[in-house]
């Protein structure tokens, strides 16, 4: 918010007091707004002393070198409040406004180009969401706010550009507005009046049934004064003369009989082929996506329903864009085919390809013809056909993206949603037959991943075979290896379909495609949800620029999925035919690197987000990863990437190359911690066992070592006690077969917290006592703090509360002193725990209050519910029953998503007592 300089607001509630004190400066804003602004209705207990913490440290950001007895000079104490002695001009939000205030101004009184500039001055401040990331009731208030007067701005800038007489320069912007805002009607109706003012009218009335159609389903009324004014301003300049009677084609395929779903997708082209009143059709309309997507069985549903439309007639060209083993039609037969289509003898049609354009084109004029151009290779095969006269609307279907052409309006189709797709498996095999396997059907609908070519195949496969139920198809689609061979069936195959689009890319004389059939072909080794440029990057061994171009390259020709910027995703049956492309020779080397590259990546995050804790980096590996640059990036970097490296690493192990599987290791012992933090009880408990496996197969004692250790914690988490001390014992064996004393010392701390849980806490304290010895030998700080943790805590257990307190006071001083923010919490936590054991409920209370934040930003899913559950306990035994219910329910909440029997336990008797105690009073 502020422009001058750049400072560390702090943690996001703090930034929010910044935010609410910069915007009212050099105001008083009281305690009472401060918390309002940050809780709402039902600020925490602590919420007076936290906004005194906040303000604490906004101080020491504004003003680092000033001196403890200094009075602050930039956030002051004033009147029951805080005031932050800032001029308005210094906050962007207020220099915003007046800058569109000033602008307003202009506008009235006829100075547009000064109007123009104090816009542009007013959105170039702008960057980005408003108070992005800054929680609380005022942050979410001020951000709506902010939000209507920067499109205020926006709008007010097209506008005065339009006054201006400079229309085009308005487009791009007006434009992106109307998709991110399709209910606000203003730019509709300043994107048709520019639309109009470039000579544009067919688009700008598509924009205004666009609008009306989406004003109409969406909230259930009609276009507004504005946006019917600007429709009748365009209508004023579109006079059309009546089309001479011609002879009229009747060229459309036949409808399918059991053509199902895309309800949305048909209702869209309706209204560009079909539009409301007596508006044109929209001259050129694409439907792309990926092979066997059923894109040319809609064009032609479609064109059936809009015929009447097109009295003049309809023509159909298969182009052969998409066909295997057949050349596509040159420009030349398509004129051919489409003249002898409209009347014209053989005789008559020229053999020069611009005289039989310039024929086509003089018999289209004053014409309502539907012209239907299906598999079209790319926009070079159209181009010469999309620029018709009014009134003649060009359809056309392609695996390829052709938005780039003039007035295209594109649909990507989608695969089937589970319900289209089920009702289309009924309608080909039968309702009964579906319906006795709804479950398996699900599967096969998955398996085909949604593709209508597949889902028809597989149906014609069911037809032929009566006495198959449809789960014995799916078992056999299920077998990765012959899924391809499964869905073929006549003419009908999936692999062929996938073939022609890929063949064409590899058989292409540009660069750019031959380099994308090369990465298809490579991603195809990759058996993972999704792939980033980075990954890509490291799977080809080239420059990150030209492997983007290549993944964009592929989604153009839809055979990837663009999901958010810079990440990617191949559909299975694109993947399974991809996975055959590569020779046998040729996977290890870029297998090698990828999985290299996750593996020192995860590590990386993992050592980022959390450099106290001691990272598993083995075993050691010759390859390149990301780094990061701060804990929150590394974090959520980790969260987004889980499923895949999860992925990788179980592809990685099961592996027959050795030191793939080993890399995949390393991917799965670097998740470790993050697994642990967010509470991942399958995924440590799977991944655990592959690890076992593979450690036993590469004969690696210290793979099958830390394996023990990473079983052992998701069967911790699990609550299976027995099972987890029998992988801490084996841990703990290998350790010390190996001579390694800081796993010696790891796994005695784990054998302590697993005996805890076990109510065993003599023997957990003999453990924790026994880590605590060798981490002092070796000098290890994590492993010596965790070793007092869990003595204080096994203390606790045997009633020993002075001497916890004393272990706890020891242990929390050293994590102090380390910065270890995981243990900080977890010592505060067990701090309060001996003290509601003392009987000091409100001391408890206090401490646990201030750890609750701290608990919950490290993302470490078990200390939260342990602080929530206590306090809970402190509040009920303070009488302070509404707080004690919240805290009980939070903490309910939370190990019901964690799936923790453990804490579930812990925290339904927590509610229990306090019914019993409400019962009693």
């Amino acid at each position: 918010m502020f422009r001058d300089a750049e400072i560390d607001l702090g943690p996001p509630l703090q930034q929010a007091i910044v935010a609410m004190l910069a915007t009212r400066a050099g105001r008083v804003v009281t305690l009472g707004q401060l918390i309002q602004g940050l809780w709402g209705e039902t600020p925490p207990a602590s919420a007076t002393q936290s906004v005194y913490t906040y303000i604490a440290g906004l101080r020491r950001a504004f003003e680092p070198g000033r001196g403890r007895r200094e009075p602050p000079s930039m956030v002051s104490r004033s009147s029951g409040g805080y005031l932050l002695r800032l001029d308005p001009s210094q906050v962007d939000a207020h220099v915003f406004a007046a800058r569109l205030d000033a602008a307003a101004q202009g506008g009235r009184s006829g100075d547009l180009d000064g109007a123009l500039r104090d816009l542009g001055e007013a959105l170039s401040l702008w960057r980005g969401p408003a108070l992005s990331g800054v929680p609380g009731p005022f942050a979410e208030s001020e951000r709506a706010r902010l939000e209507q007067l920067h499109l205020t701005a926006l709008e007010a800038r097209a506008d005065t550009l339009l006054r201006l007489g400079r229309p085009e320069e308005a487009l791009s912007e007006l434009y992106d507005l109307v998709h991110r805002h399709p209910l606000r009607e203003r730019p509709y109706e300043l994107l048709m009046l520019a639309l109009h003012g470039c000579g544009r009218q067919a688009e700008a009335l598509t924009v205004f049934e666009q609008a009306r159609s989406t004003l109409a389903e969406e909230l259930g009324i009609d276009p507004g004064e504005g946006l019917r004014r600007a429709h009748g301003v365009v209508l004023a300049s579109d006079e059309r003369p009546a089309a001479p009677s011609r002879t009229v084609p009747r060229q459309l395929p036949g409808d399918l009989m059991v053509f199902v779903g895309r309800t949305r997708e048909t209702v869209r082209l309706k209204s560009l082929l079909d539009p409301w009143g007596d508006e044109p059709p929209h001259p050129f309309v694409v439907i792309c996506g990926p092979p066997g997507v059923g894109k040319s069985a809609l064009a032609v549903h479609v064109a059936h329903l809009v015929r009447e439309r097109f009295p003049d007639g309809q023509l159909y060209v298969n182009l052969r864009g998409g066909t295997p083993n057949v050349p596509r039609l040159s420009t030349h037969e398509i004129f051919s085919r489409l003249l002898r289509g409209i009347g014209t003898p053989d005789s008559s049609v020229p053999e020069d390809e611009d005289e039989a354009a310039a024929l086509w084109r003089s018999r289209l004029q004053d014409g309502r013809l539907l012209l239907v151009l299906d598999n079209a290779a790319d926009l070079a095969q159209v181009k010469p056909f999309i620029s018709a006269p009014r009134g003649v609307a060009v359809l056309v279907t392609s695996r390829e993206s052709l938005a780039a052409g003039d007035d295209c309006v594109q649909l990507r189709l989608q695969p089937l949603s589970d319900a289209e797709a089920t009702a289309m498996l009924s309608k080909l095999v039968g309702a009964d037959r579906v319906a006795a396997e709804l479950d398996q059907t699900t599967r096969l609908i998955r398996l085909c991943d949604g593709f209508p070519l597949a889902l028809r195949v597989a149906g014609a496969r069911l037809i032929d075979r009566p006495d198959w139920t449809v789960g014995a198809l799916t078992s056999r689609l299920t077998d990765e290896r012959r899924r391809l061979r499964e869905l073929e069936s006549g003419d009908l195959a999936v692999r062929s379909s996938l073939a022609a689009s890929w063949n064409a890319l590899n058989g292409s004389a540009r660069d750019i495609d031959g380099e994308a059939a090369h990465l298809l072909a490579l991603l195809g080794l990759l058996h993972v949800p999704d792939v980033t440029v980075e990954a890509a990057t490291a799977l080809s061994g080239g420059a990150p620029f030209d492997v983007e171009r290549a993944l964009e390259r592929l989604c153009d020709a839809h055979l990837l999925d663009p999901g958010e910027p810079g990440r990617y995703h191949p559909h299975d049956l694109v993947r399974l035919f991809a996975a055959d492309l590569l020779p046998p020779g040729e996977r290890i080397a870029p297998l090698k690197r990828t999985i290299g590259y996750y593996a020192q990546s995860t590590r990386a995050a993992a050592l980022t987000s959390d450099p106290h804790r001691v990272h598993c980096l083995y075993p050691e590996l010759d390859a390149q990863g990301r780094g990061f640059d701060s804990a929150e990036e590394a974090r959520a970097w980790l969260r987004t990437e889980e499923a895949t490296l999860l992925a990788a690493a179980h592809q990685a192990m099961a592996d027959p190359d050795d030191d793939i599987a080993r890399a995949g290791a390393g991917i799965g012992l670097a998740l470790w911690w993050y697994q642990q933090g967010a509470y991942r009880v399958a995924g440590l408990i799977s991944l655990g066992e592959r690890l076992l496996a593979t450690g036993a197969r590469l004969g690696d004692q210290v793979i099958t070592m830390e394996a023990h250790a990473h079983l052992a914690t998701g069967l911790y988490l699990k609550g299976d006690w027995a099972r987890c001390y029998e992988q801490h014992e084996g841990h703990l064996r290998l350790a010390r077969l190996l001579g390694d004393r800081f796993n010696e010392q790891r796994a005695h701390g784990n054998l302590a917290g697993t005996l805890l849980k076990w109510d065993r806490s003599a023997e957990a304290l003999e453990h924790a006592l026994a880590q605590r010895v060798i981490a002092r030998e070796i000098a290890s700080g994590p492993g010596e703090r965790y070793a007092l943790l869990v003595a204080a805590r096994a203390c606790i257990g045997l009633g020993r509360l002075e001497e916890a307190v004393r272990t706890l006071e020891e242990g929390a001083a050293m994590a102090d002193q380390a910065g270890d923010t995981l243990r900080q919490t977890e010592f505060a936590v067990a701090r309060g725990d001996v003290l509601l054991e003392l009987g000091r409920p409100d001391e408890a209370l206090a401490v646990l209050t201030a750890t609750l934040e701290p608990a919950r930003a490290i993302g470490m899913k078990m200390t939260e519910v342990s602080c929530l559950v206590r306090l809970a306990r402190a509040c009920r035994l303070l009488g302070r029953t509404g707080e004690a219910t919240r805290y009980s329910i939070e903490a309910l909440v939370l190990a019901e998503r964690m799936g923790s029997a453990y804490w579930l336990q812990r925290a339904t008797e927590e509610r229990d007592a306090l019914a019993q105690r409400s019962v009693h009073a």
